[in-house]
């Protein structure tokens, strides 16, 4: 008696528990955005939750905490579906393996959903720099080692770690000039303050129309649409080179696999709607749609990737 009363006990619970996974999710999702509201990240996701509550029928929201904070926030969270993390390949696989001393682990504390969204970057120069190819900035840069200079939003950040790769694989040897941010950086060298960087092809478009920057390559596997006849960087004498600036959807860990799995093919679904597809092209962001496991396996190679450049670069934040 005593056994079959155990059983009924477990098996209820159990069925309790499906049922509770059936209904994900009964109430409001959050969704830690650790950027800054009306950035490109923050945009995306936007179009995506918007999607998402559609098909739940229970509002996403998006809850904006800058930097390590709101990391730090979702790895915190309960794992229960209802606070989930869009994590960029700077906070999961590049910033970690710079800095030791960050108070999170995003291989023990997030589990994969899906890819959400990409930038593409694109190498531009100011056009005082007199060049117009891939090839003849890298003969100017072997012409004159250690000259030339290029920004970036700051050190470990995606487009320094972006130029290092660019370095490494064209056997040239360049400047860093870091700033606070973004769009600093992005403004000095459109104002001729320093030469040349990689960023996404959104934060300097407006530039490269009024040709005030000129676009040399651009960094992704493939041409940019919204750049058709601006070759890629490995097309252009890199072979081999391919950078994206990456977003992914992230759970804590320990999350039930039932709500990953459902999360994950509902993130899925919303990345091929036709509207959605519109509004994130619009804003200059391509989706890219991946199942939960798909994701894992493109950290894992994108780490073992970055791994080796930046002990080869040296590039570490004491």
């Amino acid at each position: 008696m005593i056994k079959t009363r155990r059983f009924l006990l477990a098996a209820l619970a159990a069925l309790s528990t499906q049922a509770a996974f059936a209904a994900y999710p009964d109430k409001p999702v959050r969704i830690i955005v650790p950027f800054p509201a009306g950035g490109a990240a923050d945009n995306a996701m936007r179009v995506v939750a918007l999607k998402l509550s559609d098909y739940w029928s229970k509002p996403v929201i998006i809850d904006n905490r800058p930097g390590v904070p709101g990391l730090q926030a979702a790895a915190l969270a309960a794992p229960d579906g209802y606070t989930l993390l869009l994590g960029a390949g700077s906070s999961i696989v590049t910033h970690p393996l710079i800095n030791s001393k960050l108070p999170f682990n995003p291989t023990r504390d997030f589990a994969p959903i899906g890819r959400v969204v990409a930038n593409v970057p694109v190498l531009v120069v100011h056009p005082s720099l007199g060049i117009k190819s891939v090839k003849e900035l890298v003969a100017l840069a072997k012409k004159n080692p250690g000259e030339l200079n290029f920004s970036s939003s700051g050190h470990g950040s995606p487009n320094h770690l972006a130029m290092e790769l660019f370095m490494a694989m064209s056997d040239t040897k360049m400047v860093h000039v870091p700033y606070k941010g973004g769009a600093p950086s992005v403004n000095e060298l459109a104002g001729g303050h320093v030469q040349m960087g990689i960023n996404a092809v959104p934060s300097v478009m407006p530039y490269i129309k009024a040709g005030k920057l000129t676009p040399l390559a651009v960094a992704s596997a493939r041409r940019d649409r919204s750049l058709p006849d601006v070759p890629t960087v490995a097309e252009s004498g890199v072979p081999g080179f391919e950078y994206e600036i990456w977003y992914a959807l992230f759970a804590p860990s320990r999350t039930p696999a039932n709500i990953i799995a459902k999360t994950s093919t509902d993130l899925q679904r919303a990345l091929a709607d036709p509207e959605v597809v519109r509004k994130l092209i619009e804003q200059g962001a391509e989706p890219r749609p991946s199942s939960a496991q798909e994701l894992a396996q493109y950290i894992k190679d994108d780490t073992a990737r970055w791994t080796k450049v930046i002990k080869e670069r040296n590039l570490k934040i004491d």
